[in-house]
């Protein structure tokens, strides 16, 4: 008879700059089973740890406008908890843009917290530098610049299991180069040596989840060497990062619109990957933009 030792408890530290989406993230994460306490005093959090009963995964939202914060004490913490046994702490960071940060706090007329008597500007830059090392030694970092509350929740959903069991999970998504990289991404691929649909005037105005798009796509000769080698890369990979520990991987796909190629070589990267046996999401940058530009 094999003797299984008890799985760790979950203690998932949640930060990022103000107006990013902690407060969204501990309500997701609350409804997966976690219990969620949100800014606790750093010096509270030993006597917590302490109560033994409770072995729901535990979500902590940790403030910087807390007055006991410190980026050095939450490092500290985090090395502290890492060598209890029965504990697996993890860090999630929550990014977003400095002019999205700004945009937020301009439309919520909100004052933000470290520029009591500055721009709102002069204060996220003050707070996203104080975060800069919690950033760099983030387990999971989301980016949430281009994420609505139900995109940060589908997100969350994917990488935190019901229940708190640690697996990796894997987004990938489709980008046009035009805009510039997605934040946070692990692996990036270059679709632009593929033909374009573009310059095909019946498909100019179509986009990659169209069978019609990807049958040009599919019909280029390099095509489905450059789609198996990917998938050989990714499928060595993917293992490798899951036995070190990591939660999350990011694979992007781009071209020169974010429309035909990239959005045709993410459709059927995430498609089989899924066949697999990997939990993946997928998402299109540049045609969630435009869907929310027509709403």
């Amino acid at each position: 008879m094999i003797d299984h030792e008890p799985a760790a408890r979950r203690i998932v530290f949640v930060t990022g700059p103000s107006g990013a989406g902690r407060s969204s993230a501990l309500n997701v994460l609350e409804d997966a089973g976690f219990e969620t306490v949100d800014n606790l005093p750093l010096r509270l959090l030993p006597a917590l740890l302490e109560d033994e009963a409770q072995d729901r995964p535990l979500a902590l939202g940790i403030d910087p406008r807390n007055r006991h914060f410190a980026t050095t004490r939450v490092l500290d913490l985090l090395g502290q908890v890492s060598g209890i046994s029965g504990l697996a702490p993890e860090l999630l960071f929550l990014d977003c843009s400095t002019e999205v940060l700004l945009r937020r706090y301009s439309e919520t007329r909100r004052r933000h917290p470290l520029a009591l008597d500055d721009r709102p500007s002069d204060g996220i830059v003050r707070e996203l530098e104080m975060l800069g090392p919690l950033r760099a030694r983030a387990d999971v970092l989301i980016d949430t610049s281009e994420l609505n509350v139900h995109q940060l929740r589908s997100e969350l959903e994917q990488w935190f299991a019901p229940g708190g069991y640690r697996r990796l999970t894997v987004s990938v998504q489709s980008f046009s180069y035009k805009r510039g990289l997605p934040r946070s991404v692990d692996m990036v691929f270059d679709c632009r040596f593929l033909t374009n649909p573009y310059w095909v005037p019946e498909l100019r105005g179509l986009n990659g989840t169209n069978k019609a798009v990807e049958s040009h796509v599919l019909a280029d000769p390099k095509f489905s060497q450059f789609e198996e080698k990917v998938l050989d890369l990714s499928l060595l990979l993917l293992p490798a990062y899951r036995d070190e520990g990591k939660s999350h991987l990011s694979i992007a796909f781009g071209c020169t619109g974010g429309q035909h190629r990239s959005v045709v070589m993410a459709q059927r990267h995430a498609l089989r990957l899924a066949e697999s046996g990997w939990q993946v999401s997928i998402r299109h940058r540049e045609l969630d933009l435009r869907k929310r530009e027509e709403a």
